[in-house]
């Protein structure tokens, strides 16, 4: 990136804010409460009855009043039961208080519109419409209310009828006019009738010249279209709507252009079988298939707000800070680049074969002296599930063992018993379909859940059982540990993955680090470089494939994590998500170290490699990062094919709740990768296991050839990008064989020598130092404070605080610096 000060990204130094706490959600259910037909119409009786006593309580006042006015100041000076029996009020002594407090003391007789608000309320709880429009109402009655005790103010004050009608203005207006009479005297009429004035004009839309003009056209086409008038003769025709049979008797009436849906309801005529020892015969099976194939509902997307203030002064002067300026004609890839979706051509289930593994599963379950009261099959991409309920007294666990007889009976691979479906009642048999649909990219990055999803980090997981696409948040979960045989889909899986993330993300907003020790999986992504990639400084290879490299590079991911959470913990910031807001709304200022933070997503995609060659030196790392590193916006995605304990070590495994399993080749694999087992029956080709929030979903993950992701690479990385790939912070291994240890007098920075200065005048290596006072970048100066330790200026990185700096007068400096040629 440049440091160029772009337009629209120009600082002011903003007032230090401090962010407001976010209120604690509540375990009651409100909605459901406020959806309560009961409470609905408790509420609006509430609020209809309390109107008309408030209504009655200010009428009566404006005849009692007076003569309430001792009974009320002696308030809590005598008994209630003689205050309440001297009061005149209709409401006795509550009506006597509240109308002294809304009509004497705050706004006269203004009070009587008052009551209208919780009227219409209360009426829309009950009958569900409005009489008047409440909110349009409301307004109204503020308005008016305010204005009107103004207004008797004047005439109260301006009679000198202050002591008998001082009940007409209340309180607010005759304070008002108190001012306004010393101010200005008679003429505050004027002031008054103004605010009526704008009121009117603006609240009611009154556009006199317009409605003038509007009247003038209808006069004319009224004469040339009819000269003279003439009767208008029109036949109606009555619109009859069909009647139906009520079940009370009678007849009833559809409502014009409403459909009805059939209702179909089952009827078992089987009877139960005898309980006796001997095996019962098969019974006759009458059982109906019931395939669901209703559309797949919309989950509502998640909606989130930040609550902080915004600086408004620093905002009016400079605006927001985009991120995305620095490419400001960066184009996201087109859905044009993927493969057509060709539907026509898929073969889809037949209901015969519906049909005829129902009666498979019936006859099953039957030679076992199990009935079935309903059945229901749901059909997906891959498999069809098939929904059973069971007759009362049969054990789960009976149906449970005959998932291998059922397999058998259906001569299928891949049956999967879930017993019993979370939330359903039922009991769950996943059949493979024989003629499996293919879910294309295309078409899960198209949909319109996916175009409008909030989600910080966006992944396309594929479509469920019931063809509902599956979209997570990589930003929650946090982690993902992926896992499966050899050709199963699992680097297909990791390609899906990263091309959700770049079809939803700006290179100014996300990071990919690519780890491949295979060398082939990943290649295709070196064209993102300059766009999408970070890598560590001087390092030739974006895809990062040497062992070596791959170690340096989770430790310098560590120090990058370390230092976020420096920024963050300046920037009183709970989470990436927070700060970048603050920064954006201009309140954290770059002249001390802030700068925008984008997403980084760490790729490994053969973990049992690295754990092979390197062992501890790689598990302490990522062990360190998935602990850590959510917080500050640095999420990891491992993949392994040998998910073995080995490789998924304890520490590793308890750090990643979300966990996603191809088909493996045992039971202990999946055990291993999702504490269940299952993922041995599937049946490849990209059909998974999720493990997530305490559930499993199964999925058919979408299909992504080496061709899309070539095209996409092309699309991207034909367009002007950054000077080269987002700089991950330097960091040697013991054996000092990192990059650094590798620098000459050419590869420093021409400001070296200014930065070696600052660093010794001060006493402090610091790289925001070298920031704030050169007026650099924090690549920049990150990198020179990185030259200034292999020149011998300062000492090594010691995490969050500043580096030791070697020299103490700059006459030593300068003649160290004339040593190395600097």
């Amino acid at each position: 990136m440049t440091d160029k000060p772009r337009r629209g990204n120009t600082y002011r130094t903003p007032k230090k804010e401090e962010s407001s706490p976010k209120s604690q959600q509540l375990s009651f259910d409100w909605a459901a409460a406020a959806s309560s037909p009961k409470n609905k119409l408790a509420v609006g009786v509430l609020l209809v009855l309390v109107s008309l006593l408030l209504e009655a309580a200010f009428l009566s006042y404006i005849f009692t009043g007076s003569a309430d006015q001792s009974e009320v100041n002696a308030l809590g000076y005598e008994p209630i039961r003689d205050y309440g029996a001297n009061t005149r009020n209709i409401l006795g002594a509550f009506g006597a208080f509240v109308s002294q407090v809304f009509v004497y003391r705050w706004f006269g007789i203004a009070s009587l519109a008052i009551p209208l608000v919780p009227f219409l309320a209360g009426w829309r709880l009950i009958f569900g419409f409005d009489l008047l429009h409440l909110n349009r109402t409301t307004k109204e009655v503020i308005f008016f209310t305010l204005w009107i005790s103004t207004l008797m103010g004047y005439v109260v004050m301006m009679s000198s009828s202050t002591p008998t009608l001082s009940f007409l203005s209340g309180g607010f207006g005759y304070n008002v006019n108190d001012i306004l009479r010393n101010l200005i005297g008679y003429g505050s009429i004027i002031v008054i009738l103004i605010p009526l004035f704008f009121f009117v004009v603006y609240f009611y839309d009154i556009d006199p010249v317009q409605q003038w003009q509007a009247r003038a056209d209808r006069r004319v086409r009224t004469a040339e279209t009819q000269p003279y008038p003439t009767p208008e003769i029109r036949e109606e025709v009555p619109v009859v709507a069909p009647r139906h049979s009520s079940p009370m008797g009678g007849t009833y009436d559809d409502p014009v252009e409403e459909e009805l849906e059939p209702v179909v309801e089952e009827e078992d005529d089987s009877e139960p079988y005898d309980t006796l020892p001997e095996v019962p015969p098969a019974p006759e099976l009458r059982l109906e298939l019931v395939v669901d194939e209703s559309p797949p509902s919309e989950v509502p997307l998640e909606e989130e707000t930040d609550s902080d203030d915004v600086s408004e002064e620093v905002l009016r002067n400079f605006g927001q800070y985009d991120p995305t300026l620095d490419l400001p004609s960066y184009q996201f890839p087109t859905l044009d680049i993927l493969n057509e979706i060709n539907e026509s051509a898929q073969e889809k289930v037949s209901h015969d074969e519906l049909e005829s593994n129902k009666e498979r599963i019936v006859e099953t379950l039957a030679s076992y002296g199990i009935n079935i009261s309903k059945i229901k099959a749901t059909i997906g991409p891959t498999v069809t599930l098939y929904e059973i309920i069971p007759e009362a007294g049969v054990r789960i666990s009976k149906i449970q063992n005959l998932e291998k007889d059922i397999a058998l009976s259906l001569a299928a691979l891949g049956i999967r018993i879930i017993a019993p479906m979370p939330g359903r009642g039922t009991i769950g048999i996943e059949v493979p379909n024989k003629n499996r649909e293919t879910v294309f990219i295309r078409s899960v990055l198209g949909s319109e859940r996916f175009q409008k999803s909030n989600y910080d980090l966006p992944v396309v997981l594929g479509k469920t059982v019931s063809n509902e696409i599956y979209i997570a948040d990589l930003a929650k979960m946090p982690h993902l540990l992926m896992a499966g045989a050899t050709g199963q889909g699992k680097s297909v899986g990791l390609n899906v993955i990263l091309a959700s993330l770049i079809y939803k993300k700006h290179p100014a907003q996300l990071k990919f680090v690519l780890v491949d020790p295979k060398k082939v999986e990943l290649t295709l992504f070196n064209k993102l470089e300059r766009h999408y990639l970070a890598k560590l400084p001087n390092s030739e290879e974006a895809i990062i494939t040497d062992t070596k490299k791959v170690i340096h590079t989770l430790n310098s991911l560590c120090i990058e994590m370390d230092s976020r959470y420096d920024l963050l913990k300046e920037a009183t910031a709970r989470n990436l998500k927070e700060y970048n807001a603050k920064f954006i709304q201009r309140k954290l200022n770059p002249e001390k170290g802030h700068h925008f933070l984008p997403y980084i997503v760490l790729v490994i995609d053969e973990l049992a490699d690295l754990m092979m060659t390197a062992g501890k030196e790689v598990e302490t790392p990522i062990a360190r990062l998935a602990q850590l590193a959510r917080a500050v916006g640095i999420h990891l995605v491992l993949a392994t094919q040998r998910p073995s304990v080995k490789v998924i070590t304890g520490l590793i495994k308890a750090n990643f709740p979300a966990r996603l399993s191809f088909r493996v080749t045992s039971s202990i694999d999946s055990r291993t990768i999702l504490d269940t087992g299952g993922a041995e029956q599937l049946v490849g080709q990209g059909d998974m296991l999720l493990a997530i929030n305490s559930e499993i979903v199964r999925l058919q993950c979408p299909y992504i050839d080496t061709r899309e992701i070539e095209d996409v690479c092309d699309f991207i990385g034909s367009q002007r990008g950054y000077s080269d790939a987002y700089a991950l912070p330097e960091y040697e291994g013991e054996d000092g064989g990192d990059s650094k240890g590798d620098l000459d007098t050419e590869d420093f920075d021409a400001l070296l020598s200014d930065a070696a200065r600052l660093v010794v005048a001060h006493q402090q290596g610091s790289t925001s130092l070298i920031q704030r006072k050169m007026k650099l970048g924090y690549n920049r100066a990150g990198r020179i404070m990185d030259q200034l330790e292999v020149s011998g200026v300062v000492g090594p990185f010691t995490g969050s605080k500043a580096r030791d700096v070697l020299f103490h007068d700059l006459e030593s400096l300068e003649q160290h610096l004339r040593g190395i040629g600097v």
